[in-house]
């Protein structure tokens, strides 16, 4: 009798050990070195995965190379089409998807299917953007020319992912890539790989069917041995990375080194200021959500909280009452709000951040422990920081809340923005002036700025991203499609003349 684990696996079509690379179909990689992929909320392991090699990843490079030389040809509105399918295929399995997230990083059950419909409307957001890869028309300064732009497929991407969103990520970079007409290989964290390995399967099925076996690529193997090959290969033109700064500044100067680009989505530091004037209910519900959320593993997590000192004591008493409530435990449980850290790795990273706090003087009121259960499971953990604390500099991807408590708005702004991310932030406030002061050229320094809603939680509509450390990368709606393709501007003379431009003429 199988288990409700191994129904799920089975129901996805996930082994006991899986394939590290696929191309249109699995290949062959028996015999290599394997991963195994373990459920952080008991420590069991769930499958294993037989890393590909470098020979492996030239197949798959290979075959989405084929693959782009059709599918380039294919009308936008066409692909757009396919990608309509993929996403009503992932709909058909959002159950069993979203269940495997929770299963795989740890994501109460929400969050897992959440995720699943976010990267569902990933792929409708993109079918509307397939009929809308628009260029503009210029006036030309000729006499009888006519000057236009258009967009071009780019090629063959690359996306590297991180744990944390182990399916939507990739949604955003896949479905406006392919409508873009572009391939797409992925290669995906090592503590997540069966997400991904369903995923695809789901996705590529589609292609299949119409004949683009091999369009969406994934590698999934070590660093040295595949993610190096990635980011230095010349038929790459784009690597859109996710992860932290460290592994984007590699990845930067890689992509840089042979003039190609990266799309760069890395660490955020981000940021909640409380006004006199807000409201204080609702701000505690997003306070709470952006820093306790996922664990505290999301790139928008809340990890600083600017408090106005007519409202801090007794809010901060609010906010450590509230954290002591959190239901923490089985993510698959509905009644759980906050799942375990990804793997014992972090459960260290956590430990190691709590004594960098005690040494630099910070104040925990709440949590800062391990919980005593098997899986990777703390307490998430309230600290009355100085601005002046090492530690508030850095991301540290666990549910840590530094609270610190300001006496004007412009105090409270300069300390949001002196830290070297720049992803996300918000503010609770009720005042126009205030509101308009942090959205102003003098506010909010990253990339996303909220207005009585937390710093996590980004719609797909708007364009995803950061600056400073944060890489500068945007991804999902907006313009963010121009990412994967290409501008040519055309110039069309209909004249029997050769004018030149700015008034230049050259006679024989």
């Amino acid at each position: 009798m199988k288990t409700s684990t191994q129904q799920l696996l089975s129901s996805l079509g996930i082994d006991a050990v899986n394939s590290g690379a696929w191309a249109g179909g699995a290949l062959d990689t028996d015999g290599g070195q394997r991963v195994a992929s373990t459920n952080p909320a008991t420590g069991e392991t769930l499958a294993e995965v037989s890393l590909a090699t470098r020979a492996h990843y030239d197949q798959v490079i290979e075959a989405a190379q084929a693959a782009y030389q059709r599918w380039r040809m294919v009308p936008a509105p066409k692909r757009g089409e396919i990608v309509r399918q993929m996403g009503n295929a992932m709909r058909d399995q959002k159950d069993l998807l979203g269940r495997l997230v929770t299963l795989e990083v740890g994501k109460i059950l929400s969050e897992g299917m959440g995720e699943v419909q976010e990267s569902i409307d990933m792929a409708d957001l993109a079918v509307g953007m397939s009929r809308q890869l628009n260029g503009l028309t210029m006036h030309s300064e000729r006499d009888r020319h006519r000057m236009y732009e258009q967009w071009h497929p780019l090629g063959t991407i690359g996306v590297i992912t991180a744990f944390n969103f182990p399916n939507a990520v990739w949604a955003w970079n896949a479905m406006v890539a392919l409508i873009g007409g572009d391939a797409v290989v992925w290669k995906p964290s090592l503590k997540a790989p069966l997400t991904a390995i369903a995923t695809h399967r789901v996705c590529n099925a589609v292609l299949e069917e119409h004949g683009f076996g091999g369009l969406l690529g994934l590698i999934i193997g070590a660093d040295a041995e595949v993610g190096e090959a990635m980011i230095h290969d010349k038929r790459l033109p784009l690597i859109s990375a996710t992860g932290s700064t460290r592994m984007g500044r590699h990845v930067g100067q890689a992509t840089a080194a042979r003039l190609a680009r990266c799309l760069l989505e890395l660490g955020g530091n981000n940021a909640i200021i409380v006004d006199p004037s807000a409201d204080l209910d609702l701000a505690l519900r997003g306070i709470l959500f952006g820093a306790v959320g996922t664990a505290g593993q999301r790139c928008t997590s809340t990890r600083r909280l600017f408090l106005h000192e007519s409202i801090a004591p007794a809010f901060t008493d609010r906010l450590v009452a509230a954290y002591e409530q959190v239901r923490i435990g089985d993510p698959s449980d509905p009644s759980t709000l906050m799942g375990p850290l990804i793997d014992d790795d972090a459960v260290q990273q956590y430990l190691q951040a709590i004594d960098a706090i005690r040494q630099q003087g910070g104040e925990i009121l709440t949590g800062g422990s391990v919980i005593d259960r098997p899986g990777s499971f703390v307490r998430p953990t309230v600290v009355r920081a100085r601005p002046d604390m090492a530690i508030c500099q850095h991301e540290t991807f666990a549910p840590i809340l530094y609270v610190f408590t300001y006496r004007d708005l412009s105090q409270a702004i300069a300390w949001q923005n002196d830290v070297p991310q720049g992803l996300s932030s918000s503010i609770f406030s009720d005042s126009f002036r205030n509101v308009e002061r942090f959205l102003s050229h003098e506010g909010s320094d990253c990339g996303i700025a909220n207005v009585n809603i937390g710093t996590s939680g980004a719609e797909i509509g708007g364009a995803f991203g950061g600056e400073k450390e944060t890489g500068g990368g945007r991804e999902a709606g907006s313009d963010s499609w121009k990412a994967y393709m290409r501008r040519q501007t055309c110039t069309l003379n209909w004249s029997p003349e050769l004018p030149l431009a700015q008034g230049v003429t050259f006679e024989i």
